[in-house]
């Protein structure tokens, strides 16, 4: 692939050997359809073979999200849909595996509300800033399903284990200026000085040794890889949910903006 093949991301060069992607689906928070979720495992590997990048940002489109989670049509299409389930499964790997397989330094620059696919990306960022107004959650227990995505290869490894279990297993939201007490993200900063902050860092990675930058961001990233089993049964132990009622009533939730009624949570007589 090359950079014009790419429907939803938007790509600029605001420095020497800095690409800047943009999540562009403004008019749905950028929220992941199939296409973005397809396009967010391809984009490292042009990257990798790109001599004129030394160095990726990555944000939302527009001051509210980041991305705003899964795309609920296409979310619906997933749901009891075995064939789809695998497809999806496969993706979701790949959009972990391949930012661990990029060489380049990634740097997440999170403007809004990160969830989902995009959560993944912002987190696994090599260098991640995020804006004092923007928030996150990984929402899959609302949606009735594991969390899978990227959780269980970095959470507990940016915040430790005890918080990693509760925020995952409650979804409640995280902030700004609390993700970085927590050590998810890098940095938190004022959100007029969020883009001039990540560009910041990135011209600094660029004008490095770029073997030197590379080789230690390899080595780094063996902690992730030696996750990779963990990761991997997270990711099938999620797609199973897809196949329960319990994601068909998380869904159908969310969908109409209510709280849930988990068929798993009532009591039996």
């Amino acid at each position: 692939m090359v950079y014009d093949d790419f429907q939803f991301l938007k790509f600029d060069r605001p420095e020497d050997g800095v690409l800047l992607i943009t999540l562009n689906r403004p008019e749905v928070m950028n929220a992941t359809n199939a296409r973005l979720h397809w396009e967010l495992t391809q984009i490292w590997e042009v990257i990798q073979n790109d001599e004129q990048t030394r160095v990726a940002v990555v944000t939302g489109a527009g001051d509210r999200a980041f991305s705003a989670g899964g795309d609920l049509s296409w979310v619906e299409t997933i749901v009891g849909n075995p064939v789809q389930i695998a497809a999806v499964k496969k993706e979701a790997a790949d959009v972990v595996y391949n930012m661990l397989a990029c060489d380049k330094p990634i740097i997440s620059a999170i403007n809004g509300t990160a969830v989902g696919a995009g959560l993944a990306v912002a987190l696994l960022a090599d260098v991640s800033v995020m804006s004092e107004t923007a928030k996150f959650t990984d929402g899959h227990v609302k949606l009735g399903v594991a969390a899978g995505d990227h959780a269980a290869i970095i959470w507990p490894l940016l915040c430790g284990m005890a918080k990693a279990k509760y925020y995952l297993m409650t979804a409640d939201f995280i902030d700004g200026k609390e993700a970085e007490r927590l050590g998810m993200v890098t940095f938190c900063v004022p959100h007029v000085e969020l883009m001039p902050r990540a560009l910041a860092i990135a011209k600094k990675l660029a004008m490095g040794s770029q073997p030197a930058i590379q080789h230690t961001k390899k080595a780094l990233n063996n902690w992730m890889r030696m996750a990779g089993p963990i990761f991997d049964n997270s990711l099938a132990l999620e797609m199973l949910g897809f196949l329960g009622p319990d994601a068909r009533e998380g869904l159908d939730a969310v969908k109409n903006k209510r709280a849930p009624n988990f068929p798993s949570a009532q009591s039996k007589k």
